[in-house]
């Protein structure tokens, strides 16, 4: 039998690290038209409760023209259209209601302004006769993407959006949110050139910052930037754009970039009936990142926030285990010990460059799917999903950072392997202390094969703490048995639409859990000492307060 490793983790409380700011607070998804059905509502309603919301909420489609009712990777809510006369008629009521629901329920809006209004396409990327039937089908299949027929047009589309933000929910509060051009132009999402991208984008920020000149504007939004990879390419010539070239709408040098977005994902997932196991890996998803951050600082812009604004395990968020059996792993506590991982990973990578950035996760929620389906979702049929405990304990995080270490702490872009092939899992996380004075330690053990089961036993020091004698310990878990609804539905038969006992009993295990009691623990000489077991694919969360 192999013997069982000890981990040594150690906190100083008394040496701060400086602020600890909560970058995770950012969500996305396809789907614009789920925002405002009950079950969109109620999980933006979870972020917008948690200790440390309000959340950033980015979506597709916010622009495209249709019926106003979401669909897989579909939604719209025909905010522009065009009179016979070609003249704009504007329409607000699905967009406010949108807004609105983020909004009520503390949270706000990362606007993503695209797709393409179907009035606003340019002939020369899709065009249609006047069968009204099959212009909707070639809009839906690719006059979205297009580029505008008429640049200043889309000019004032988005110099109206904005005003109307401003008009209805004040300048104050719309100077809190974020502005992003388009998502992922270097592939399927963008018809148009380089070029044309870079043109959109001088007269999108032209028209955002004519109503609201302290507004924030970013882009572009690409895809992963793998070295040589067109991705790369295209955000390089973006950046050069904005840094060096000529600015289509002043004619000028240069254009106006407030912060930087580009994608991230640890793998792929096709459909694929009978696939063969294969995992998302940690390595890829950091490794594109700092590929990315380089890229950014040869322009000159390491000054500014990079918004990941898609950071995830994989690239296809609405196919699920009856697509390809390996996206079973969203269902489970390896999902929440990925995001565990790979976020901490990110942050090591940026503050080794002293950059600022920030990871949105792209996951939300499908309508009437089935019970654990394995989409990229934080809940399945109001049920919350282990992944969505990890932002529970991320929310409950002070605001100041505090000296952590860990003896099985890894280097990930140091495997040899992109899967980890030969490494142990990698044991790590942080310290927090909040104003009050109470101490909160998350870590988690994580590794990209989700079938290895090792365990460790953790020894945690936490020094120079000032509590007296007595303090108060809390110990929160993620793990297969612990904060995971999924165990418990595969208890309960794996039912696809659960109801009555056999709902509630499942539902019943979706909270953050405790791993034991909450118990009173000797302070001595400044020093608590803690010991208990961790499983590979884990999260804890260690509260110390004063009794």
């Amino acid at each position: 039998m192999e013997k069982i490793k000890k981990i040594d983790i150690r906190v100083d409380a008394a040496k701060s690290t400086g602020e600890l700011q909560h970058k995770w607070r950012y969500i996305g998804y396809d789907e614009c038209n789920y925002t405002h059905v009950p079950e969109g509502e109620e999980l933006i309603a979870k972020f917008g409760g948690l200790e440390d919301a309000p959340y950033y909420f980015r979506t597709h489609h916010m622009l495209c023209t249709g019926n106003c009712h979401g669909t897989y990777k579909w939604g719209s809510t025909n905010v522009y259209t065009e009179d016979d006369e070609g003249n704009p008629v504007y329409y607000w009521e699905v967009f406010d209601k949108i807004l609105d629901v983020y909004l009520r329920n503390n949270s706000k809006p990362f606007f993503e302004l695209g797709f393409m209004p179907m009035d606003l396409v340019d002939p020369k990327f899709a065009s249609w006769d006047k069968d009204a039937w099959s212009a909707i089908g070639e809009y839906k299949r690719i006059g979205w993407t297009s580029p505008p027929k008429d640049y200043k047009k889309w000019q004032d589309l988005v110099y109206n959006i904005v005003k109307h933000c401003v008009d209805r929910y004040g300048k104050t509060e719309v100077l809190t949110w974020y502005w992003e051009l388009w998502n992922e132009p270097d592939i399927f999402y963008w018809s148009g050139s380089v070029d044309e991208f870079c043109k959109l984008f001088d007269f999108t920020e032209a028209a955002v910052h004519a109503v609201l000149q302290e507004a924030r504007l970013g882009g572009p939004g690409t895809t992963d930037p793998r070295p040589d990879s067109d991705s790369l390419k295209f955000l390089e010539s973006f950046l050069d754009h904005c840094a060096n070239g000529t600015n289509y709408v002043t004619g000028g040098k240069s254009t106006r970039l407030d912060y930087i977005t580009f994608h991230t994902k640890g793998g792929g997932f096709p459909f694929k009936l009978n696939a063969p196991k294969t995992t998302p890996s940690v390595k890829k998803l950091v490794y594109q990142v700092k590929v990315g951050l380089e890229t950014i600082r040869k322009y000159g812009y390491g000054d500014r926030e990079i918004v990941l604004s898609e950071a995830d395990p994989d690239g296809w968020a609405a196919g699920g285990i009856y697509d390809n059996a390996n996206m079973n792993f969203r269902n489970t506590e390896y999902y929440a010990s990925y995001v565990a991982s790979s976020y901490h990973n990110l942050e090591k990578v940026a503050a080794s460059m002293n950059m600022d950035v920030r990871p949105l996760a792209w996951a939300f929620m499908f309508v009437a799917e089935r019970c654990f389906e394995g989409t990229r979702t934080f809940t399945t049929q109001g049920i919350d999903k282990a992944v969505f405990n990890v932002f529970r304990m991320y929310a409950k995080l002070g605001d100041r950072s505090l000296f952590f270490e860990s003896s099985q702490e890894k280097d990930v872009l140091a495997y040899k392997d992109n899967f980890a092939v030969g490494e142990e899992p990698e044991v790590s996380g942080m310290a927090a202390a909040s104003g009050d004075g109470s101490i909160q330690i998350m870590f988690y053990s994580h590794h990209d094969d989700w079938d290895m089961e090792k365990e460790f036993e953790v020894e945690l020091e936490v020094e120079n703490v000032t509590f007296g004698d007595k303090a108060s310990v809390k110990h929160y878990r993620i793990d297969k048995s612990h904060s995971n609804a999924y165990t418990e539905w595969v208890n309960q038969g794996k039912p696809l639409y659960p109801v009555n006992e056999q709902y509630n009993a499942i539902k019943a295990r979706d909270g953050l859990e405790l791993l034991e009691p909450v118990k009173v623990v000797s302070v001595n000489n400044g020093k608590i000492n803690l010991k208990f077991m961790l499983p590979t694919h884990a999260i804890s969360l260690i509260e110390i307060a004063k009794l």
